[in-house]
């Protein structure tokens, strides 16, 4: 049996890019959370994965509204990431944003956003794992933000 500490060690050394997540709850209050584990799980159709904790406050939200939007953060958005990430009643003050056509909260300057409908949501330990179907897709051209061995990177091209 491994330690959860050798766990998270281990996991650490897989760099990845950092994502947040946003929703709105049944009365309209916009949530959001910052997700590591996320990854593409089809081309056809198109869908992703990704998993969010089961006691963070916004985890009712994502499964209510049954909509959301994946944010891929652009290299300058490391606050972004960092203040999703911390327990507040409200993670979008001073977040710049704009409501996408279905009403979700897209954080602007996201070097990726993919807004999804959910598909189905599984059971994963202490996470709910979200498979979503895109239904919306806008990309720009800049660079990523990454996370490796518990600290944020930029990438150099």
């Amino acid at each position: 049996m491994i330690s959860n500490e050798q766990f998270r060690a281990a996991m650490s050394r897989f760099a990845s890019g950092v994502t947040v997540l946003t929703t709105r709850d049944a009365a309209g209050f916009p949530h959001g959370i910052t997700v590591s584990a996320f990854c593409s799980l089809s081309a056809e159709p198109p869908m992703i994965l990704a998993c969010i904790h089961k006691l963070t406050g916004s985890h009712y939200a994502f499964l209510e509204r049954e909509q959301f939007i994946v944010h891929i953060l652009s290299e300058h958005q490391r606050h972004i990431s960092e203040q999703f990430a911390e327990p507040s009643e409200d993670k979008f003050v001073g977040v710049p944003y704009i409501d996408s056509e279905n009403g979700l909260p897209k954080i602007e300057g996201a070097l990726v956003t993919l807004e999804c409908e959910l598909e189905k949501a599984h059971d994963g330990g202490d996470h709910t794992i979200l498979i979503g179907r895109i239904i919306e897709v806008k990309v720009l051209d800049d660079r990523p933000l990454i996370y490796f061995q518990g600290d944020y990177r930029n990438m150099d091209l």
